[in-house]
């Protein structure tokens, strides 16, 4: 965190991220616990939604979030491709005790294992220290997430190569093999939102495994070749500037998927999220419903149109977060502001 030079600084219960700044099990802890809340929220609101679905109305009017992705993965149907809720239940509940799992090992690594993991009896756990300025232990513990990012779109493309999804241009669940087309791939880089094949959609995951698998092992694998220099990024890394990166980068993510969700029907079917989305200036750039839904969906949008508007203002602050400490990183005092504004107001 940034201290201004003042090495005793000390903040506020709300600046939480302060607490963990040094204390790497405390930080272990704290994003395990995370996952558990995220957990919950899935579970808890696939079942608040099935709890409220009505077959007899189209899902993408119901103003629903979890449903349709379960649906556009394949579950929920029985063996004749009849939408049915099966397996729904079962995926809720696998969250919500998933999120007791993490929920626990979040209370573990706060209560019962070191705050810093340095201080860990275990070697391979020492291994994931905390040392913000030490290139080689930021590049040893991005590997690994990159790696375990990859695996997960394997195992996205192979749900879809053995179980099969929903692909809206037949109306029904099919199985997908990927088309792994380096051209194709390469010529989508910036109309990717128009994309209208599944298996182009699976190629693209598939390219995204190897490229995040081979580039987690290349960075478990290497360290710094000579000193470490201004050239190759000195004084750049610190707890604030690496979490400016992952806002920017969650920024980035959300808002391509605001845009994706707003206007794909392959990847987000009309059955299950409604019609695509007009772009609009509400106070701010928002997305509105296409057709008139007042009476017919809650608060009368679209689950297209929550889900689109949500990831876009989401994606929107993250940016704003990852200016704030980018700056803050680099030295900029915030507190010069209101100085100089009495300066110019005298």
């Amino acid at each position: 965190m940034q201290t201004y030079g003042n090495p005793d600084v000390t903040y506020n219960w709300w600046a939480g991220n302060s607490m963990v700044t040094d204390r790497s099990g405390r930080f272990i802890a704290s994003h395990t616990a995370h996952t558990g809340m995220i957990a919950f929220a899935a579970g808890a609101n696939t079942l608040f939604e099935f709890s409220r679905f009505d077959p007899s109305l189209p899902m993408g009017n119901q103003g629903f979030v979890s449903l349709p992705h379960l649906a556009a993965i394949g579950i929920g149907f029985d063996e004749a491709g009849v939408w049915t809720g099966a397996g729904v239940v079962t995926i809720a509940l696998l969250h919500l005790v998933f999120s007791m799992v993490y929920g626990a090992g979040g209370l573990m690594h706060a209560l019962l294992f070191p705050d810093d993991i340095q201080k860990s009896d275990i070697i391979q756990a020492r291994k994931f220290k905390l040392e913000w300025g030490n290139p080689d232990n930021q590049t040893f513990i991005l590997g690994h997430h990159l790696i375990f990012m990859g695996v997960a779109c394997i195992w996205f493309v192979e749900w879809a190569r053995v179980h099969g999804i929903y692909d809206p241009a037949i109306g029904a669940i099919r199985q997908v093999n990927y088309n792994l087309d380096l051209s194709a791939i390469w010529n989508h880089q910036f109309d990717f939102i128009a994309i209208d094949s599944l298996e182009d959609v699976m190629g693209g995951h598939a390219f995204l495994a190897f490229a995040e698998i081979t580039g987690g092992a290349f960075h478990i694998a290497t360290r710094q070749i000579g000193e470490y220099t201004k050239f190759k990024g000195d004084g750049l890394l610190s707890a604030e500037a690496i979490l400016s990166f992952s806002l920017a980068g969650i920024g980035f993510m959300a808002i391509v998927a605001a845009f994706w969700c707003a206007t794909n029907t392959t990847v987000y079917p009309i059955e299950f999220y409604g019609e695509p989305l007009s772009r609009t200036f509400l106070i701010a750039p928002a997305w509105v419903d296409s057709v008139d839904l007042t009476g017919t969906a809650p608060l009368g949008h679209s689950g297209r149109c929550y889900l689109a508007n949500f990831h876009y203002i989401a994606g929107f602050f993250a940016l704003q977060g990852h200016l704030w400490h980018a700056l803050r990183a680099m030295g900029y005092n915030f507190k010069d502001i209101g100085a100089k504004l009495r300066v110019a107001a005298d």
